[in-house]
């Protein structure tokens, strides 16, 4: 009772708010629109539709196969949890977490291991980070693979700690006494291929409808939580915003609320006494942190599960910790070799003043259409992750046709 009075006294002030500024409301959610459709609708569509015509044709399952003994021996997972780690950190939130949560639904792991796969597979949208955030708001390509390198980092050490102190025992696959020599990986990933398959049945045209219509559905999802992310962040400004300015933490609102705004306020922040590598580091803890609207979209992905917001909730604080950190040891060594690679002025570089390259915009008003969009590099990257589909399909084509003889 008193957890419905409370939200209802929320979205009492949230509506008078919006009354009283309905200007800012109207502009952020134009902002959060913007980033929805220039950055997230790319990013995520055709990841999403692959991984529906994969799990439909079998290919999840020869991946799951394939890579099981890794996720085995690394995370104490099942080999089906390597294709939602592909998919999350390939696709970004929350294609990870709707992976995990059709895996925890169909019993393929545990309460805890979902849990665990929940907090690994929940990753930015590596385009994001590479082309938005390293050429887009850094003004320098390679920042992103430094940031990147940070935030994967960290969640791989996150995630092996945590498995390492995991009590549970991943249950192996022992052969059938007098069943003869156990078939090699890639014969076994051939069998699961077929299998996966026919279990599917859909036709291509089929699938590829059902495909795009539940993705588009799913996205149309994620664009309402980014724009009330959005609105949520404005309309808290004048609340948070002479503290946190005060504090010289002026990023910290958009930041908490939505992660793609969230880094474009960490990337133009001016970190007083700082350098660069504060707002590097900043980045990747914003990312990891996935802001109040990522952390909704993956609740709302695992509805209908047994698994937890609360704990992920967690995992996401502590993810963020580690990737600021990570990006602090990181700095020195990557941009040391980075200056002996590249040429002069292409790696980033520590500012003790604090200031920025000439080329970074200094201010946080920023028009709706300043971020790049990632179209053209979305479509090229799945055209590449489909052939690269294609032709694990066509290895395990010698050892599906021995299977199906013998």
């Amino acid at each position: 009772m008193a957890k419905t009075v409370m939200l209802a006294i929320l979205s009492i002030l949230l509506v008078a708010a919006i009354i009283l500024q309905p200007d800012a409301a109207f502009q952020s959610s134009l902002q959060g629109l913007t980033v929805w459709w220039d950055i997230v609708f790319p990013g995520l569509l055709p990841f999403l539709v692959l991984f529906e015509l994969i799990s439909a044709f079998g290919l999840a399952h020869a991946i799951g196969t394939l890579l099981q003994p890794a996720m085995c021996r690394l995370f104490k997972l099942p080999g089906e949890a390597a294709l939602c780690v592909v998919l999350g950190w390939l696709g970004g939130y929350p294609s990870g977490a709707e992976a995990a949560a059709s895996l925890r639904k169909r019993k393929l792991v545990t309460k805890q291991q979902g849990q665990r796969l929940l907090a690994l597979a929940h990753m930015p949208n590596p385009l994001f980070m590479l082309v938005v955030v390293g050429a887009g708001f850094m003004h320098k390509p390679v920042a992103g693979i430094l940031i990147a390198a940070a935030v994967w980092l960290s969640a791989l050490w996150l995630t092996v700690a945590v498995a390492l102190l995991s009590r549970e025992r991943l249950e192996k696959e022992s052969p059938a006494p007098d069943s003869g020599p156990r078939p090699g990986l890639l014969a076994r990933a051939a069998e699961a291929l077929r299998i996966g398959r026919e279990q599917d049945g859909r036709s291509f045209g089929k699938t590829l409808g059902d495909a795009v219509s539940a993705s588009v559905q799913k996205l149309m999802m994620i664009g309402g939580f980014m724009i009330f992310a959005a609105v949520l962040a404005k309309l808290s400004e004048p609340a948070v915003g002479p503290l946190l300015n005060g504090a010289g933490l002026g990023f910290l609102a958009q930041a908490f609320f939505e992660g793609h705004l969230g880094a474009y306020a960490a990337a133009v922040w001016d970190a007083p006494g700082a350098g660069t590598l504060f707002n590097f580091a900043v980045i990747a803890a914003v990312l990891a942190w996935s802001g109040l609207s990522g952390v909704l979209q993956a609740g709302y992905a695992i509805s209908g599960t047994d698994l937890k917001l609360l704990p992920f909730l967690a995992a996401r604080a502590v993810h963020a910790a580690h990737a600021f950190v990570f990006m602090v040891l990181l700095w020195e060594p990557v941009t040391r070799l980075l200056r002996a690679l590249l040429p002069p002025g292409a790696a980033p570089a520590f500012r003790p003043d604090g200031s920025f390259d000439s080329g970074t915009v200094a201010s946080f008003a920023w028009k709706a259409g300043d971020l790049p969009a990632l179209w053209p590099y979305s479509i090229a990257l799945c055209t590449a992750l489909a052939l690269a589909g294609l032709f694990v399909a066509v290895l395990l084509l010698p050892f599906r046709r021995t299977t199906d003889s013998v």
